[in-house]
């Protein structure tokens, strides 16, 4: 329910002991493409690299051999035998080939003089094709080495070398010319042949990155934009694994990373939404964990009410005998016997439900009450003539108050699997048999909260206010929205005025320390929290909130201490494995290590997903820990497969987009380590 319960307060971290591929620290300078313009030393041979570190992946196919089109179709002819006097003939050889390397060297300066001056002159697609005569020079000169042999093969190799630098250097100032001249694929299919050859290529790849942005290939975008800081990162990984800055700047902005994931999350987010509708219409609406369920039950003030009547009303050995004594077959003929019949097994089915929730036996008081619902329903009769005339009689058989209980219970199991609509329905009908009942419109301001309807939610607590100015369930969940809303010191009224009503009230001492927090007044929240202590010392929610305040202090010991408390005293808790887990990375490393153990850490948030699949918080920070410890991308790639399970467990849009945007990014960065020839995300 929005807001209905403390699941977490969410501690938000930076893992600064490492920069990992999750890509959670950056700076945020970037540097310009100066392309083939700038000035170039007189030498060929060593023409100015436009472009340096990077990487990259997919999409317009190209190799080195086409930007060096071979001229010749014959093949290499086998190599001679040498005769005695063939160390001269080779020495004179080497002498012909240096001036011949030399001439080629001086002809490729010319053309690329050329191919910048008509850069400077806007001729883009002349200066290209300018390049791509020095790149046919070059083709030519290899096609011919690769004919003749040379000897032991040491000038020929140097001279590739040195031509393979040049072939980047020439077809990467080609992409430049083309992209001026709005010819894109050209442009991609040029930085691809220089990728094939230098996967590190900066100026290539950001290049790469503006070309498929104007095409709007955003997912390949980013997988550019996740490349070049995934380079950068690697050239770094000494100092970082030190905790020290890097040299120079990132490549690419943070900004340019939210821009793309925001851009790409929303298909992501509709294949997510379309996956989940597929579970419902299957009948596949998991509940959430025992543990958030009884949470959500008791900060309503009617808790007390139904437990105590749920404790003396018997166990359910006794409902369900009960049952089995009721008669089988009434005719419908016989409508009143007929819906006397259907009322009391709903009757029955409904105080069988309320004893399993009191035994925290929640999966049966749901199948129960949804049971209940459908007799009192007369669902099975849908379409009969006497349809309406049985449900009629249903209600009068079991009484007003027993009908109206099992709408509100049968409307708390439909939003506990997020029917909302069917929720609402129920919640509305509940009220119209009961107008004056606050809860009632408290809880249907819960569905409006789920909904992120917060006006009508707000609307809703504002009637239930009107009818009873003293109602604690009404103040207590507004403060949840408010906060919801950032409007903190409304929120800290509304939980003053509860506890000066209401001084016990755990959840609202509880949720006021939380609002001093957002608050930084450290001494008003450790005063709420130690009169939370008193009032109840083994409550799992207070150990965590206690935690929360050390952590907020830089207080990782202390707060890891009261974590454990929490899980001590609650097991089924998710909240204090989650947040125990990131003051596990938060402390600082002892005993030599450079980094915190991550792998406490991970044991932690498996545990947190144990008790409770639907944490999604724990999908999130988990997620990013395994990607910065896999050892290989085959280990980063079971991260994915951990964000698809989160994703089945999603409930509201805002865990999908949390965890849709960790997916996209991590899809992104695995496919960059595949384009860079990495073969780890991992910088440790």
């Amino acid at each position: 329910m929005g807001g209905s319960s403390h699941q977490t307060t969410y501690i938000v971290i930076g893992l600064a002991a490492i920069a990992t591929a999750a890509a959670v620290w950056y700076l945020t300078s970037k540097r310009d493409d100066d392309g083939a313009g700038s000035g170039a030393p007189s030498k060929a041979k060593s023409l100015p690299s436009k472009d340096a570190g990077g990487g990259s992946s997919s999409s317009s196919s190209s190799s080195p051999s086409k930007i060096t089109p071979t001229k010749s179709n014959a093949t290499s002819a086998a190599t001679p035998a040498r005769s005695s006097g063939a160390s001269t003939a080779t020495a004179s050889t080497k002498s012909s080939s240096d001036g011949d390397d030399k001439a080629l060297h001086r002809r490729i300066e010319e053309i690329d003089r050329a191919g910048k001056a008509l850069f400077k002159e806007k001729k883009f697609v002349e200066a290209a094709e300018t390049f791509t005569q020095a790149l046919d020079l070059i083709a030519a000169r290899k096609s011919t080495d690769d004919k003749a042999g040379d000897g032991d093969g040491s000038s020929t190799k140097s001279a590739s070398s040195s031509l393979n630098r040049q072939i980047v250097t020439l077809t990467n100032n080609r992409s430049a010319m083309y992209e001026k001249a709005s010819l894109p694929d050209l442009a991609l299919s040029d930085c691809d042949a220089v990728l094939a050859i230098d996967p590190g290529h900066q100026k290539a790849r950001t290049r790469r990155l503006r070309v498929l942005e104007s095409q709007g290939r955003h997912a390949e975008a980013l997988v550019e934009v996740c490349a070049l800081q995934l380079k950068y990162m690697n050239d770094n990984r000494d100092k970082l694994r030190l905790g020290l800055p890097p040299a120079g700047h990132p490549p690419v902005s943070q900004s340019k990373i939210e821009e793309l994931v925001k851009l790409l999350q929303p298909g992501e987010e509709e294949r997510a939404k379309e996956e989940m509708k597929e579970r419902e219409a299957e009948g596949r609406r998991e509940l959430p964990s025992g543990y958030t369920i009884a949470q959500l039950l008791k900060s309503f003030s009617g808790y007390n009410k139904w437990m105590g009547e749920a404790a003396r009303g018997g166990k359910v050995e006794k409902f369900t005998a009960q049952l089995e004594d009721l008669l089988e077959g009434v005719p419908r003929k016989n409508l009143v016997a007929f819906a006397d019949n259907l009322a009391t097994k709903a009757t029955l089915l409904l105080n069988r439900g309320k004893r399993c929730a009191f035994e925290k036996d929640f999966a049966a008081a749901v199948k129960d009450f949804d049971e209940a619902y459908a007799l009192a329903e007369d669902e099975a009769g849908k379409g009969s003539p006497d349809h309406d005339d049985v449900k009629a009689e249903v209600v009068k058989a079991m009484g007003a108050d027993a009908y109206a209980r099992l709408l509100e219970w049968a409307g708390m199991c439909k939003h506990l699997r997020f029917d909302l609509p069917g929720a609402l329905a129920c919640y509305e009908r509940c009220s119209d048999l009961e107008p004056e009942n606050p809860e009632l419109l408290v809880k249907q301001a819960g569905v409006k909260m789920d909904g992120s309807d917060h006006a009508a939610a707000e609307s809703l607590f504002e009637r239930a206010l009107k009818l009873d100015p003293a109602a604690s369930d009404a103040l207590l969940h507004r403060a949840n929205l408010r906060m919801l809303q950032q409007r903190v010191e409304d929120s800290r009224e509304d939980l003053e005025a509860c506890l000066r009503l209401y001084p016990d009230n755990l959840l609202a001492r509880l949720r006021l320390a939380t609002v001093y927090m957002a608050k930084e007044d450290a001494d008003g929240a450790r005063r709420m929290l130690d009169k939370a202590a008193e009032h109840d010392p083994d409550s799992s929610e207070v150990h965590c909130y206690c935690g929360e305040l050390h952590f907020s202090r830089g207080e990782f010991a202390e707060a890891k201490g009261e974590f454990e408390k929490a899980m001590k005293c609650d097991p089924e808790n998710p909240t204090p494995y989650v947040n125990a887990s990131l003051a596990v990375v938060n402390t600082p490393p002892t005993g030599g290590s450079m980094v915190p153990d991550f792998a406490a850490a991970v044991t932690l948030l498996e545990k947190a997903i144990e008790v409770d699949p639907m944490f999604h918080a724990a999908y999130v920070q988990l997620g990013q820990m395994k990607l910065s410890m896999a050892t290989d991308l085959t280990k980063a790639r079971e991260v994915v497969e951990l964000y698809d399970r989160g994703l089945e467990y999603c409930r509201t849009p805002e865990e999908i987009r949390d965890i849709c945007s960790m997916r996209i990014l991590t899809v992104a960065q695995i496919d960059a380590a595949h384009a860079l020839h990495m073969e780890t995300l991992n910088m440790q």
